[in-house]
């Protein structure tokens, strides 16, 4: 979900990757929120960071505890920025189909906002879109 956020909200320019700490499987619940907002994951599946096939990035964002500890392990020689924004996980949400999709719309929400506060656009490129 982030990475479709982010490709969005960036420049086309801009190299935007996603990984996990373990292998998952996809999440038809990212799939709805994700199509609310006019985006899809495509053909895209979750991979875990050792899957990446770049190892050079600028900035690793981290949404949870342990990708957090994961990603400061991988990136401690290198000169790599790491930030870590608390994302809660919405997979915890039980009850309905719609509370579950509301705990999903609430963290594509926090992430829309968050990567609209840390990569601003320029006042052109708002009033393009």
């Amino acid at each position: 979900m982030a990475e479709q956020l982010a490709r969005r909200a960036l420049p086309a320019t801009t190299f935007v990757a996603s990984a996990g700490v373990r292998a998952g499987e996809r999440d038809p619940f990212v799939d709805a929120v994700l199509a609310e907002d006019g985006l899809s994951l495509g053909e895209r599946h979750p991979r875990t960071l050792d899957e990446l096939e770049d190892d050079y990035f600028d900035l690793i964002v981290t949404l949870a505890p342990e990708a957090h500890h994961a990603a400061l392990e991988l990136t401690r020689s290198l000169a790599v920025e790491v930030e870590y924004w608390p994302t809660p996980d919405p997979t915890d949400a039980g009850g309905t189909r719609e509370q579950i999709m509301a705990a999903y719309r609430d963290v594509r929400e926090r992430l829309k906002s968050r990567i609209d506060r840390r990569f601003p656009l320029p006042e052109a490129k708002k009033a393009q879109d």
